[in-house]
């Protein structure tokens, strides 16, 4: 692609979807935003996946509070990105059971191919090494496969 044809090209909106629920992730997601952010022509935008435990259960597990400033996405806004990094703490060599009951959700996504082609990225954290960042990823690939995303990986 040619510079002059790079440098006319609107802006690019990258949403980075995430789950976190200790802020490990969050940190992650808010990291990648300040390296998209350093990129001419990127539009990155922070977004959470809906919380499914009741806050009661959050509280008695330790969790602080999400944060406020990033927004919960609704399915039907994925639409409008250009592409996507997904994010989630791994749950036993699974993404969590929150990211997963997000990506359930597109069925109706999936059914017209709205995302179909988009570029989409992964990162994933653990506590431990061996915690499942490889298997989790692998399993993330069957969203890819039916939303027909373009697949990056990052792993930390």
């Amino acid at each position: 692609m040619s510079a002059e044809r790079f440098a006319t090209m609107a802006t690019t909106k990258l949403y980075i979807v995430y789950y976190s629920m200790y802020g490990h992730v969050a940190k992650m997601a808010e990291e990648i935003k300040k390296g998209a952010s350093t990129v001419d022509g990127v539009e990155a935008s922070l977004f959470q996946v809906p919380e499914t435990l009741p806050p009661e259960v959050l509280h008695k597990m330790g969790a602080p509070a999400k944060n406020a400033e990033h927004p919960i996405i609704p399915i039907a806004q994925l639409t409008e990105a250009d592409g996507f990094l997904f994010g989630f703490p791994t749950r036993y060599g699974m993404m969590c059971a929150q990211f997963k009951t997000f990506m359930d959700a597109t069925g109706g996504l999936w059914r017209t191919q709205a995302l179909a082609g988009k570029p989409a990225g992964l990162f994933v954290s653990t506590g431990t090494q061996g915690g499942g960042q490889e298997t989790s990823a692998y399993i993330f690939l069957h969203f890819t496969y039916i939303h027909q995303y373009l697949l990056y990986e990052l792993y930390s």
